[in-house]
């Protein structure tokens, strides 16, 4: 494995709290993750969003450029970088990626109408809800099964993409791609199953965006997986995956390497005045976008820094190095590694917890207890459903605890204390009963939950 291609300036004290006090602090919060204090985590893989150290360069520029409510030279500096990455003609800078999203849906959604991904991930959903759109996610059948080994499991199924689009056409306001693929494993999609996605939509006449908060990691796997572009430079099949499609939305707290903001870019000048105007209400005038302007110098050079092919192999290694140090083990992990998360299968962890007692969210409490390590539940809280017709919950096919690694921020000696301790917890597993929950909002449920220890 190749060493960080960067040195250390700073570093920041993080402290293990007693396992006793860990105790205390994740029952005070619900057994919910999200409700402890930061301050109360030894490593946190909660998140790779927002979570990223930024170079002595992105700083730098956020130093020495000018704050100005209009017009701003970090603006244009953006601007050129993003037509100079993604060849978009028109962008509109965000504080984060779902308000990105927000802007998008509810410009052009209709309530009723439907929008086709590959994999919505949590927000995404929930703002094509808010919007009154209906969500359907159509990911290959492979995605579903967490062992198998296939080099883009992110895919799009487009049999029976086209299939929805020919029984419910009218109805199909929009088709999406996320890249990686978040909700399945942050499984990269292929330059191939992009090209055969925006045919669909081109010979239906439907917009095409990409959910692109990943767009670099996903653009490092088409390059050592599919045959033809190991040549190509990252910038080159870059190019090539927006040019086919119609826009994108981006949270920039992932692939641009800073703790804030995000764009919506489009070729279509007529959707890009509709979502300005939208912009000034919401988020602020249109070259600062609900940002200081010097997030807008960060996000510029971030992207610089991120698509950079050095990066991306230091990059996607550290998340295979802490799978294999798993997957030697024998933890049940999602196969292959993505390239932001490891994620680990909660039913196969814990085979003796049903379903509807959230056997990943019980990991996640577990691995907070016994180590101080934070991760999140990507399964029966964050995707399952009320039927509202009988109250029930419905299940979700994945059931997975994502350890999201922030970029350039911890060492291999953390990641083989996170595989320790999750070693450990394998090995008494069968001890450990699972969780109910007693609290859920409607969007977005999973934030804000509340669950109990199940006693008997």
């Amino acid at each position: 494995m190749m060493p960080e291609p960067f040195r250390i300036k700073v570093v920041e004290e993080i402290k293990l709290l007693p396992k006793k006090e860990r105790e205390k602090k994740i029952k005070e919060a619900g057994y919910n993750l999200f409700n402890l204090k930061a301050e109360d985590v030894f490593i946190d893989l909660l998140t790779d969003s927002g979570t990223s150290a930024m170079s002595d360069v992105q700083l730098a520029k956020m130093i020495t450029t000018r704050q100005a409510y209009a017009g701003s030279e970090s603006f244009y500096f953006l601007e050129e970088t993003i037509k100079e990455i993604f060849g978009f003609k028109y962008f509109l800078p965000t504080h984060q990626g779902r308000a990105a999203e927000h802007l998008l849906f509810s410009t052009i959604l209709k309530k009723g109408q439907i929008v086709i991904n590959n994999s919505h991930f949590d927000t995404t959903r929930a703002n094509v809800k808010l919007a009154g759109g209906i969500p359907i996610d159509c990911p290959v059948k492979d995605a579903y099964d967490t062992e198998k080994d296939l080099p883009f499991k992110g895919n799009m199924d487009t049999e029976k993409l086209e299939s929805i689009v020919k029984k419910k056409r009218k109805k199909v306001a929009m088709i999406m791609m996320t890249i990686t693929n978040n909700s399945v494993g942050g499984q990269p999609v292929s330059l191939e199953n992009i090209r055969e996605t925006s045919k669909i939509a081109r010979k239906y006449k439907i917009p095409f965006f990409i959910d692109a908060c990943r767009f670099a990691e996903n653009a490092y796997f088409i390059k050592k997986r599919e045959k033809g572009n190991e040549k190509r430079s990252i910038i080159e099949i870059v190019k090539e995956i927006f040019s086919l499609a119609d826009g994108c939305t981006f949270s920039a707290k992932k692939d641009a390497l800073v703790n804030i903001g995000g764009f919506v870019a489009t070729n279509n000048k007529e959707l890009f005045e509709k979502m300005r105007e939208r912009l000034v209400v919401i988020e602020g005038f249109p070259t600062y976008g609900g940002l200081a302007c010097r997030e807008l110098s960060a996000m510029a050079q971030g992207l610089k820094e991120a698509t950079k092919e050095e990066y991306l192999e230091y990059r996607v290694s550290q998340v295979k190095y802490l799978w294999e140090k798993l997957f030697q083990a024998k933890i049940p992990t999602l196969n292959p590694p993505g390239g932001h998360a490891v994620f680990i299968d909660g039913k196969r962890f814990f085979p003796h917890i049903p379903q509807e007692n959230f056997p990943s969210q019980t990991l996640a409490v577990e691995l907070y207890i016994e180590g101080g390590i934070r991760g999140v539940e990507i399964g029966t809280s964050c995707f399952g459903e009320i039927d509202k017709k009988t109250g029930k919950l419905i299940l979700p096919k994945l059931d997975l605890l994502r350890l999201a690694i922030p970029r350039r921020v911890y060492t291999n000696s953390h990641l083989d204390y996170v595989a320790q301790i999750l070693i450990q917890i394998y090995q008494k597993r069968e001890k450990i009963k699972g969780l109910k929950r007693v609290y859920a909002p409607g969007l977005l449920s999973h934030f804000l939950a509340k669950f109990e220890r199940i006693t008997r």
